[in-house]
């Protein structure tokens, strides 16, 4: 395959540019969200409990305590994260959107505690920690 021209290669980092934005954007909002709000009571999709479910049961191992990369980053993770998300393309909005995630629940996105993902798997990680309280600490900061 060729390499992209520098037109090419301008537009594609634009477009990560304008992914990168829109995903700081929507951390920004969910951080002052659950700063003012008891997480417990937030609905993220219309079928957060579909969500949790389906995500406790397909991936056990994940702690939502502290999130360990290796359960998202690896090529194994990855195919399997790639299936499970796939399932809600037509069921939830900007289901691949490009997310970050906190990686401890009581701080806010800094460099430390951030990695890059999709939105499907920042709303499976959100809304369980959000059914078990983790989010209550950046409630009471």
């Amino acid at each position: 395959m060729p390499l992209p021209s520098a037109d090419e290669l301008e537009q594609l980092q634009d477009i990560e540019k304008q992914w990168a934005v829109k995903a700081m954007h929507h951390a920004e909002t969910y951080f002052k969200l659950i700063s003012a709000i008891d997480g417990s009571k937030l609905r993220l999709t219309g079928i957060d409990d579909e969500i949790y479910a389906d995500f406790t049961e397909t991936f056990p191992e994940i702690d939502v305590q502290h999130l360990d990369e290796q359960h998202f980053k690896t090529d194994k993770a990855k195919a399997k994260w790639r299936d499970w998300i796939n399932k809600y393309e037509k069921r939830v909005n900007e289901y691949n959107f490009g997310s970050l995630l906190r990686i401890d629940p009581r701080d806010d996105y800094t460099e430390q505690n951030t990695m890059f993902g999709m939105r499907m798997q920042f709303y499976a990680v959100e809304i369980a920690r959000n059914k078990k309280g983790l989010n209550a600490a950046v409630l009471k900061k």
